[in-house]
């Protein structure tokens, strides 16, 4: 199964080289800290006011800060997918 969604890689960017944390900019934001992952992430789409008030924050340009790029996923394999065909499980390298 493929999962395609849309991403803002300037989003995520911009919040590393801000030195801020995700909790904080929720926080200043007055939002949830789940709720803003999914925006960065590109499971929620932010209103208009909230792009707006993320981009000062930042002090970026909304329009690149939320530029989307599309990107597909494949979902994990099943453990049976994962048996090599001998059946025997490598021990992890730690």
């Amino acid at each position: 199964m493929t999962i395609q969604r849309d991403i803002y890689p300037n989003l995520k960017l911009r919040i590393y080289t801000s030195g801020l944390r995700q909790n904080r900019i929720a926080k200043m934001l007055g939002i949830d800290e789940a709720h803003l992952s999914k925006i960065i992430n590109g499971f929620r789409e932010p209103s208009e006011e909230l792009r707006t008030r993320i981009a000062e924050i930042l002090h970026s340009d909304p329009t690149w800060l939320f530029h989307k790029v599309f990107v597909t996923e494949e979902s994990p394999l099943i453990d049976a997918e994962l048996t090599p065909p001998n059946g025997k499980v490598s021990e992890p390298i730690l």
